[in-house]
């Protein structure tokens, strides 16, 4: 890979020119990094709902075209000016948020929300001089939150870039860098549930199922996982859940009904859905006295939710947490080293993997609800 430091790369990109419209896999030209920054060749890169929810640009202000993808393995190609962490050739995960280590939030012990590397979904620049490096005849293309791995080759600021154990296979945890830690982290991290205890899981998606892996790793003995879909229920036993309530089911509040199952409530609650109800209910399954909820899921910006104070009163807590609490560069590379040394397991998760020539397959995949996480081989 050294004949191509600091020379324009020209590669192939699955390029969104529309919203909502099939990817289009074109050959795109990729810009050397500049200072800061780092051009990975991406190896294995899977999909996230977030990609389909912006590539439909249907809740957000459109920008296209662009390159999205951002959970994804590779091997570092380049490093720009000023970079000392990494180097060409390490294995490593970009991560669409980051860890800047000069930042308030950053020297923090309780915060990974670094203030310059904080996802922004709105910008398709570098934050290095505001311009794209992906090009096709001189068009700019914009980036997706700061990672477009989508592209056999991209550029990322260095504080987004996790060096990994190069024994990991990339292929398999590739899907750290987004969806499984902020489950997985929601729950070990921030609910913390002790052995034996009961948790209640809100929503089993992949990131509901990361959280239920979390509750199964940290040894609770009742997982519940609630779900509009019963179909689900199946799959999720593979993910420790051992309990299932459907709201529909009943003609109570899904909070009551965990509450009489529980003899008072769960000890902990993670909410995934991002659904205003849910994170209510949520809330007030917990048990008095010690009781801790965690929202994961995200709502819509103007969305706002109430519950009676009494409930704070009587001892239950209320968390938010961002990507499970993890800061990019300081722990992504011990929770691969979960995966290897089997606590956490990766592999269920991964229910398809597709050639990059069939990226689109992979979002009718998930449009119909058919896969976890579908992986996508970008070099064929």
């Amino acid at each position: 890979m050294s004949s191509t430091v600091g020379q324009t790369i020209k590669c192939k990109a699955a390029i969104a020119w529309e919203a909502g419209k099939p990817l289009v896999i074109e050959e795109v030209e990729v810009a050397p990094p500049q200072a800061g920054e780092v051009r990975l060749k991406i190896l294995y890169t899977s999909l996230c709902h977030t990609d389909v929810y912006f590539w439909d640009a249907k809740g957000q202000t459109p920008l296209f075209p662009r390159i999205f993808g951002h959970e994804a393995s590779g091997i570092v190609e380049s490093v720009g000016e000023g970079v000392t962490h990494l180097k060409p050739g390490d294995h490593a995960l970009p991560v669409f948020t980051g860890e800047c280590g000069d930042c308030a939030h950053c020297k923090s012990e309780e915060s990974n929300m670094c203030e310059l590397l904080r996802i922004n979904t709105d910008r398709g620049v570098m934050i290095h001089d505001g311009q794209s490096r992906f090009s096709k005849n001189g068009q700019p293309i914009h980036h997706f939150l700061g990672t477009s791995t989508f592209s056999e080759y991209t550029v990322v600021h260095a504080g987004c870039v996790a060096k990994i154990n190069p024994a990991a296979p990339l292929d398999k945890v590739c899907v750290l860098s987004c969806g499984i830690c902020t489950g997985f982290g929601a729950t070990v991290n921030v609910a913390k549930p002790k052995p034996g205890s009961s948790v209640a899981i809100f929503g089993l998606g992949a990131v509901g199922l990361a959280a239920a892996e979390g509750a199964r790793v940290s040894g609770a003995s009742r997982i519940i996982g609630v779900d509009l879909v019963s179909a689900r229920f199946e799959e999720a036993k593979k993910f420790g859940v051992n309990e299932f309530v459907n709201p529909k089911d009943h003609d109570k509040p899904v909070q009551q009904v965990i509450a009489e199952m529980t003899n008072g409530g769960v000890d902990r609650a993670v909410e995934c859905t991002g659904s205003i109800q849910a994170m209510v209910s949520a809330f007030e399954c917990v048990h008095d006295g010690w009781g801790l909820a965690v929202l994961v899921g995200v709502p819509s910006k103007d969305d706002a939710f109430k519950t009676a104070p009494i409930n704070f009163l009587n001892e239950r807590t209320l968390k938010g947490t961002f990507y499970g609490n993890y800061k990019p560069r300081t722990d992504l590379p011990s929770v691969v080293e979960k995966y290897m040394s089997g606590e956490l397991e990766v592999d269920k998760f991964i229910t398809h993997t597709v050639p990059f020539s069939e990226i689109n397959k992979a979002f009718d995949l998930m449009l119909k609800g058919q896969s976890i996480r579908c992986i996508i081989r970008m070099q064929e």
